[in-house]
Formats: C-alpha cells, sequence, structure tokens
C-alpha cells in the first residue's frame, strides 16, 4: 500500500462519513447558506479536520450565491437608508405657524465652549427648516457662526463691524446662506476684534445694533413689516461681557442660554445674569431670560442629571425639555462649512435641534 493509499484509508477511519457534507464545506463553496440548516454535532469530526480546496468569492459571486440574504437588511443599509430619508425629509419638512412680530434672541454665556455657537445656527437652521425666515447675527469676532453656516467673513468683508463702527445699514451686510433657504447672516470678521476700541468714544455706544435692526423694514410685526418679515433674529455674542455682548442684549427681547451639561458651566452663570438685571434696569427693560437650553448631555453620567436637576430647579419652564446630545457629528459639521441639521440630518444631534427648535416656536405661540 503507497503512503498515499494509506493516508486516505487514515482519513477515512477517523471520519464519521464517507464524503463531507455540506455544511462542513466553507461558507462561499457550499450550496447551501451557513444559517439555512442546522449543523447536527455527530455530522463534525472533532478529530481531523477536512481538507478542503477554499475559493476566494467575489461579491458579485456572494450576492448571487446569497439569494435569501438581502442587503437592506443590515445595520448598515438601514442606517444609510435613514440617513438619506432623513435628508430628503429635512427638506420638505411641513411649516409650523409663524410668530406675529420678530423674535429677536441674544444667545449669551460668558463662559466658552458650551455649545453657544454650535446651539445658535443649529436652532438657526432648524427653524429655517421648519418655514421660518431667519436672520443670524455674528457678533463674535472668531466668525464661527459664519464658518458654520457657508458664509466668507475673511478680513475686509461687509459684515457686523461696518454694521456697528461705520454704521452701514442691516440690508447691505445681509447675507444669504447657500446651505438654507430661508436663512441670512450677517457675517463677522477679525476687524470686529478692535470695535470695542473703537466704539468707546461714541455716543449711545451700547445701542448701535438696536438702532441698526430698528431701522430694516424686514423687522417688525405682520402690520409694519408684512410678509416678509424676519419670523426669528438670533445675535451670537462672543464668551464675554464686553461691549459686544451689551449692543447684543439691548437689542434683543429674550435671552437664550446654553448651559453645558457640568458643573463649571454652572459658575460664571451668576455674573451673566447680573448683567441682564443691569441692562434691564438700564437700557433694555423688555429683555427677559426666555431659554435655557441644556447641551452636551450625557445620559450615562450622575452628574449631567444632576447639573441638568439644578438648573431646572433654578429656572423652571425656562428649560427646554428637550436636551442636546453629546455627538460627534455636531462638532465634524462646521469643518465642512455647515450645520448639523443638513450634514447628518439623521442624527441625534441633529433630530434634538429640530426638536428644541419646535420647542422655542411653541413656546412664543403660547404667551
Amino acid at each position: 500500500m503507497t503512503d498515499g493509499e494509506q493516508r486516505n484509508e487514515a482519513d477515512t477511519e477517523f471520519s464519521t462519513g464517507g464524503s463531507v457534507s455540506p455544511e462542513r464545506e466553507h461558507p462561499q463553496n457550499g450550496v447551501f447558506h451557513p444559517q439555512e440548516r442546522n449543523v447536527r454535532e455527530e455530522d463534525v469530526s472533532r478529530e481531523t479536520p477536512t481538507r478542503t480546496t477554499y475559493q476566494v468569492k467575489t461579491a458579485a459571486d456572494l450576492a448571487a450565491f446569497s439569494t435569501s440574504f438581502a442587503d437592506a437588511e443590515t445595520p448598515l443599509a438601514r442606517a444609510a437608508e435613514n440617513s438619506v430619508l432623513a435628508r430628503i425629509g429635512s427638506q420638505s419638512r411641513p411649516s409650523i405657524p409663524r410668530p406675529m412680530a420678530t423674535r429677536t434672541f441674544v444667545v449669551a454665556n460668558q463662559k466658552g465652549g458650551v455649545g453657544k455657537t454650535t446651539s445658535t445656527v443649529n436652532v438657526a437652521a432648524g427653524l429655517a427648516q421648519l418655514g421660518q425666515r431667519v436672520l443670524v447675527i455674528d457678533l463674535d469676532p472668531q466668525g464661527n457662526a459664519s464658518t458654520a453656516l457657508s458664509i466668507d467673513h475673511f478680513q475686509g468683508t461687509p459684515g457686523t463691524y461696518e454694521l456697528l463702527v461705520d454704521g452701514t445699514p442691516l440690508g447691505d451686510v445681509v447675507v444669504p446662506s447657500p446651505e438654507i433657504p430661508g436663512l441670512d447672516v450677517v457675517p463677522a470678521t477679525i476687524d470686529l476684534a478692535g470695535a470695542e476700541i473703537e466704539l468707546v468714544s461714541v455716543v449711545a455706544r451700547e445701542g448701535r445694533l438696536q438702532k441698526a435692526l430698528r431701522a430694516h423694514p424686514r423687522v417688525g410685526d405682520a402690520e409694519t413689516a408684512g410678509e416678509d418679515r424676519w419670523d426669528y433674529i438670533f445675535i451670537d455674542c462672543p464668551p464675554s461681557l464686553g461691549l459686544l455682548t451689551i449692543n447684543a442684549l439691548v437689542a434683543g427681547a429674550e435671552l437664550l442660554i446654553p448651559i453645558q451639561a457640568e458643573y463649571y458651566a454652572l459658575e460664571g452663570l451668576g455674573q451673566l445674569l447680573k448683567t441682564v438685571d443691569m441692562v434691564r434696569a438700564h437700557l433694555n427693560p423688555d429683555l427677559a431670560v426666555s431659554t435655557i437650553l441644556v447641551t452636551m448631555y450625557d445620559g450615562r453620567t450622575r452628574l449631567a442629571a444632576g447639573v441638568a436637576e439644578e438648573v431646572k430647579s433654578h429656572f423652571g419652564d425656562q428649560v427646554l425639555r428637550t436636551y442636546i446630545p453629546r455627538s460627534v457629528r455636531v462638532s465634524e459639521a462646521p469643518s465642512y462649512g455647515q450645520t448639523v441639521m443638513t450634514y447628518d440630518p439623521g442624527s441625534p444631534g441633529a433630530l434634538s435641534y429640530l426638536e428644541a427648535a419646535r420647542e422655542i416656536a411653541s413656546k412664543g405661540m403660547s404667551r
């Protein structure tokens, strides 16, 4: 007996059967899908593996082989499908009722990194997608809101500096957002960094922005401004309580305060509220803290829940029921010159900001 015959005889002796069942073949070569039939334990040899010739299959071969397997059932395909549907739906969301007059929000918090600019642009984008006409005024010299809305803000671009320092009319510095219909922007450039020094000697320097807004024909109620009026104006402030922020507080009627769900976010809140009281007493009696938005919320931690409860116990109904979760998509969007509302409409961050926008609108209607 030759060596080959001896090996074949040994294989037969230690094997449970003379032939290889389809289940024991490589999944790409067998007649049956590996999950279509149950493999009996007695059909599998535990001692000696069966020699099988393996053949690499292409994706097309696998698709033809797996007739019972639908690609749409994979988690990745379902996620892609949901994202596409959300993107299409974001362009055709049913409109919500417009307010009877322009609502001007000041988005301020002197602590940086709490999601102030992110909340400004995403709430504004959400309202625009809901059929509202929105204006975003970037008062931060860094120009982050302008970046997120795909608006040029290189040095020399007409924007908030010209509006405040040179007295340029608001209509001359407004730019429509290329990404979102119904959303207009007044960009900020690095020139704005010197505006506070240049405004020191100007008469009524705290009311420059208020004067510019009141002079524009699209600011007002349905009777004075008509159907072409802006429904919402959001003023994105720098992370400080300087003259730029004071201008915003004088020009606005409602204050939106984003609060990060961490302990440090609460420390500087008292100083901001003292500034608001000062402005209300001397410059703008109509200013009210109307909206508190909890951002970067992580429901897995006790700290986030504790901070949210503390904020709610102090501000009550002013705190939105919608919390904005931590989201990588929200952070990625500005690098593509977009808000998360257009970058990934189906993400948790986008859906949360959309719900926050609805809540802000409904609170205004209930007044």
